[in-house]
């Protein structure tokens, strides 16, 4: 189901923060999985 022209605005900002989120927790598991590998080392 497309948004309307009136949820133009919320979907946008609801896009936005889904991306930043999945952008950070990728930085997060990136972090987390080379503490891992180190401290396995």
């Amino acid at each position: 189901m497309m948004a309307g022209n009136g949820d133009m605005k919320a979907h946008e900002a609801t896009y936005s923060s889904v991306t930043g989120m999945m952008k950070w927790g990728t930085v997060a598991c990136a972090v987390i999985a080379a503490l891992v590998i180190w401290l396995i080392s």
